[in-house]
C-alpha cells in the first residue's frame, strides 16, 4: 500500500507536486505531439505515457506499485495531481 503521508501532509505533497512539475518541465519538449496522459515518478524522473490515465497506470505499476506518481493530461498540464498506482 502506497505511503499515505503524501496526501495526509500538506508540506509534503506540495514538495512531491513540486518536484513532479519540475520533472514534467524537463521532459515536456520530449512528449509533445504525444497525446493521453504521463505518470511521472519524480524522485528517478521515470515516466510512462499512456492514451487514458489507466493505461498510464499500468505502465508505471509494473515497475512502481503502490507509490505515488505525479500524473499530467498531456492535452492540458494545468490538469495534474498526485496519485498512488493501483
Amino acid at each position: 500500500m502506497a505511503d499515505i503521508t503524501i496526501w495526509q501532509d500538506k508540506k509534503a505533497r506540495e514538495a512531491f507536486i513540486a518536484q513532479g512539475k519540475a520533472v514534467y518541465e524537463k521532459i515536456k519538449d520530449e512528449l509533445a505531439g504525444q497525446e493521453g496522459v504521463v505518470a511521472i515518478h519524480p524522485e528517478s524522473g521515470d515516466y510512462f505515457v499512456g492514451k487514458t490515465l489507466g493505461k498510464a497506470n499500468a505502465a508505471a505499476y509494473e515497475k512502481y506499485p503502490d507509490q505515488w506518481m505525479y500524473f499530467v493530461r498531456l492535452s492540458d498540464p494545468n490538469a495534474a495531481m498526485p496519485l498512488p498506482t493501483w
